[in-house]
């Protein structure tokens, strides 16, 4: 009995996940006995685990480490959770609509969501590769069988299937690599990694197992070259799915690559900075040139988040405190442009059914003014065009670069920033120039919610710029 009291409190930091693993659980019995009719239900309870979930994780749950120090609770862990569980819970709400529309009502989608936030958490909190892999592979599998989720979409099909495909191979070089790392260096843990390689120094078996590592944080942030799987999955799945995979997920594998290279590589700065250079530089220029082609909205925002990952990756390729908390107000800032976003492509109904063409959204500036000028702003915002959110994303993160001497990847960052321009304002030319086509059916309640909330943060967002920036430095002060 005193053994078992001992361990009570070992398990505070992790009340969110433990929450999340038994209602998942719970929920998982529900739609087993009640089937489809149980939907709306599971999908309510579902968002309302994930808010209760980030109340305890602000209110309740106390900073520490569980599990013999393979999970921890800090500052950094705490607001990247909170912006997933943020991301997460907008997903399962844009979704309501668009299952009612489409006959896509199935309850296991919210359950899944959940499952793959619970993934996301352990991921952010990871420290030790034995609990990133656990972290890694429960937030994977879950959004493997999301995107295929629609099984009546040969689209929706191919894209779980590639991304499937595609995400075990990451997983299987990611595993090599850490194998490599444990192997010359006798740890899993961080710590225990980091002292071995102060104390014996680099070598080249170590420097091999950290490129295979970041092979598969670089595969979960598509960052170019392993971004392949991205515009098809992003095409293919549902678009709720869509707008989930562009959020939530890329905020926690930012951070799990951020927590990995600054507590356990700490050492070998200087190699894994020019690696994170290296895939930083080709996926802000592949972002910017890749979209201007594109004529379906999804595909343009696969690439348009290939690019935008880019740009917090030169944060991260800083290595400072500086560059951290760059990457921590881009990720933040790319959250509310990507939702706002999505609610906008979400709403691209007609009685048919959804469309997803570009030139779809011609005349929308009469026929949907309101829509059509958030929209405007979020893509504008997605430019970096001052004074809206999306500049100051990028000016903290070229800053750290800058104040790094890393003076080529800022410039580099910032022509990609204007071509990627172009492919932003084509859409704001088609919306207010072009002669409107048919018009969109009225905007879901849901929607119009998650549209406004973005629209409101990225136009203002220079009012309260302030305290974000401390506590994004707060959340970056934990790592150093």
């Amino acid at each position: 009995m005193q053994t078992e009291l001992y361990m009570l409190p070992d398990l505070a930091p992790v009340l969110p996940e433990l929450l999340l693993a038994i209602g998942a659980l719970v929920l998982v019995l529900i739609g087993a006995v009640a089937g489809e009719r149980a939907t709306s239900v599971v999908t309510g309870i579902s968002a309302a685990l994930l808010i209760v979930a980030g109340l305890v994780l602000v209110v309740v749950t106390p900073d520490g480490t569980s599990f013999h120090g393979a999970f921890v609770l800090d500052a950094f862990g705490r607001y990247m959770k909170l912006l997933a569980l943020i991301g997460s819970t907008f997903a399962i709400v844009m979704s309501v609509g668009y299952a009612r529309a489409e006959r896509f009502e199935r309850f296991e989608y919210p359950i899944l969501i959940v499952l793959a936030t619970l993934g996301m958490m352990l991921m952010i909190s990871a420290t030790d590769l034995i609990s990133v892999y656990l972290g890694l592979e429960l937030q994977s599998l879950a959004l493997y069988v999301v995107a295929a989720i629609n099984r009546d979409s040969t689209k929706a099909t191919e894209a779980g299937l590639k991304y499937f495909v595609l995400g075990a191979l990451s997983s299987g070089m990611m595993l090599y690599g850490m194998s490599l790392v444990y192997g010359f260096t006798g740890n899993t843990s961080f710590d225990g990694i980091a002292q071995a390689i102060a104390g014996e120094g680099r070598s080249l078996g170590i420097v091999f197992g950290l490129v295979f590592m970041m092979v598969g944080f670089a595969f979960k942030v598509s960052a170019v070259p392993f971004h392949m799987w991205t515009p098809d999955v992003y095409e293919g799945a549902p678009t709720p799915v869509t707008a989930f995979f562009a959020a939530a997920p890329k905020i926690a594998a930012m951070a799990l690559f951020v927590r990995v290279v600054f507590t356990a590589f700490e050492p070998v700065a200087a190699d894994w900075q020019q690696i994170v250079s290296f895939i930083a530089i080709l996926s802000m220029v592949l972002g910017a040139f890749a979209a201007i082609g594109q004529s379906n909205i999804k595909r343009l925002m696969a690439y348009s988040s290939i690019g935008h990952m880019g740009y917090a990756l030169v944060g991260l390729a800083a290595g400072s405190k500086a560059g951290v908390q760059g990457v921590i107000i881009y990720v933040s800032i790319y959250l509310a442009m990507t939702l706002g976003a999505f609610a906008c492509i979400l709403a691209m109904r007609r009685r048919e059914g959804m469309v997803e063409d570009i030139n779809e959204l011609a005349g929308l500036g009469r026929t949907r003014p309101m829509m059509a000028f958030l929209f405007a702003m979020i893509l504008f915002s997605l430019a970096g065009i001052p004074p809206l959110a999306g500049f100051f994303a990028k000016f903290y993160v070229f800053l750290a670069a800058i104040e790094a001497n890393l003076y080529a990847l800022a410039v580099i960052g910032v022509l990609a920033s204007v071509v990627g321009a172009y492919y932003y304002l084509r859409i704001v030319k088609i919306m207010y120039f072009d002669e409107p086509s048919e018009a969109f059916e009225p905007m879901y309640g849901e929607l119009k919610v998650v549209l406004g909330a973005s629209g409101v943060f990225v136009i203002f967002f220079f009012l309260f710029a302030g305290p974000m920036v401390g506590v994004a430095e707060t959340a970056a002060r934990a790592l150093f």
